[in-house]
């Protein structure tokens, strides 16, 4: 199984939940039950512990570079915690968000509130005490529920997990469920998308680069990636660009039969 990690920089709190992540054998057994109903059962692409990585890893780096534009997360501005306490909510709720599909895809979100919250009262013990326990707990389940395509994050950390997630579409990870091996929109699509890179933005705090081996790469950015951020609650901070990288556009398929 891949091992988990985020560069945790001076976050020696987060340091120790990532740490705790790695050990944790229930965590680690439901991601593995995740891509078994998933990828097993319903033949459709990876929710599991390399999709959880990648979205902790995208979720850290854009809330590092928000916050580094004084942008307050949501535990700050209203509990007066710390931007370290902010990125631990953001890798916890990336960790577990998916979680639930260990028990079945639909409502895969309020499933992963039910599995996450004992998780999160583990993983936290010995770090936070008393009401800030709780308040971490809160935000951090706060984030996984609301990185449902219909639920509008209030928080900072909320708002790049969602967007997160829908970033894990390079090479054919996209986010839209597609059956594997099924040649359609979804999986040609997903097939184009090359590259995914976040960065400081130039009109906006933050900027989505998206690179694609052909233009039917677009029909994931239009579908998914438009719509997470368009009910992100932090769209006003950042800018997305799409291209077809190459001076030619890479063939993905030659025919459809039906």
């Amino acid at each position: 199984m891949v091992e988990f990690s985020v560069p945790v920089q001076n976050n020696t709190k987060l340091g120790r939940v990532v740490e705790k992540i790695k050990e944790d054998v229930e965590l680690q057994t439901y991601w593995k039950a995740s891509n078994i109903i998933a990828i097993d059962r319903l033949g459709l692409n990876d929710h599991g512990p390399v999709h959880v990585k990648i979205v902790a890893n995208l979720s850290l780096k854009m809330l590092r570079i928000l916050m580094s534009k004084g942008i307050e997360p949501g535990v700050v501005k209203n509990y007066n915690l710390t931007n370290d306490d902010a990125e631990v909510v953001v890798v916890l709720a990336s960790a577990l968000h998916d979680v639930g599909h260990a028990i079945h895809r639909v409502e895969h979100e309020n499933n992963s509130l039910v599995l996450a919250a004992p998780i999160i009262d583990r993983i936290l013990e010995g770090i936070y005490s008393g009401e800030e326990k709780y308040i971490i707990k809160a935000e951090t389940l706060h984030a996984i529920f609301a990185h449902r395509a219909s639920i509008y994050p209030l928080t900072l950390e909320a708002g790049v997990v969602k967007i997160a997630d829908a970033l894990d579409m390079e090479e054919g990870r996209a986010r839209i469920p597609f059956k594997i091996g099924k040649v359609n929109i979804h999986s040609v699509s997903a097939i184009a998308i090359k590259e995914v890179e976040v960065v400081e933005g130039t009109h906006k705090p933050l900027k989505v680069i998206i690179k694609m081996k052909n233009s039917a790469g677009i029909f994931q950015v239009d579908e998914l990636l438009k719509n997470k951020i368009e009910t992100s609650g932090i769209k006003h901070l950042i800018e997305v660009r799409a291209e077809v990288i190459g001076d030619t556009e890479e063939k993905i398929v030659d025919e459809v039969n039906f």
